[in-house]
């Protein structure tokens, strides 16, 4: 999950259970999702395609399996990329472990780990669906980030009904 940044450099923002989703939309394309936390408040989408993007976000929020279909900007490298693709295979209500993951790819676990949290589309390429062997596992660059990041997890995998996680 990427940093969050001021407001004014979203496109739209829609709010949530958990805090809000920043959409950040340029040329035609979405260019990144950001978790926010309760902070932020919702943005009246400023283009058709971010008013599109924040459509599809609230019919994610209120139907787990609703499908995103929105032009993505290319960003990653070629592995993060490939990491990504693998991760959106992974159906609505079922998780792997990074470690899984990385077989899949032949790769390692850090790796895979890493590309989850250089992830620049959080829902539409579902990350939160990817944990550690032994729990949710851990993103973030400091203990609060981390503790509203697995939050959201902890909530989206609740959304989703996977087993052993509730609202």
């Amino acid at each position: 999950m990427r940093n969050s940044a001021p407001d004014h450099l979203f496109s739209a923002v829609v709010e949530s259970t958990f805090g809000a989703i920043g959409i950040r939309t340029e040329s035609g394309v979405v260019r990144e999702l950001v978790y926010l936390p309760a902070t932020f408040h919702e943005k009246a989408p400023t283009d058709a395609l971010a008013e599109r993007a924040a459509r599809q976000v609230e019919r994610y929020l209120s139907d787990a399996d609703f499908r995103f279909d929105l032009p993505l900007a290319q960003v990653g490298s070629e592995f993060q990329q490939k990491v990504w693709k693998a991760i959106s295979r992974i159906p609505r209500g079922k998780v792997l472990t990074y470690g899984d993951i990385a077989r899949h790819i032949r790769s390692a676990p850090r790796a895979v780990g890493q590309a989850c949290g250089a992830n620049w589309f959080p829902l539409v390429i579902p990350c939160h669906r990817v944990t550690a062997a032994g729990g949710l596992g851990g993103f973030g660059n400091t203990d609060d980030e981390a503790g509203f990041h697995l939050g959201v997890k902890r909530w989206l995998l609740a959304h989703e009904k996977v087993e052993g996680y509730k609202r």
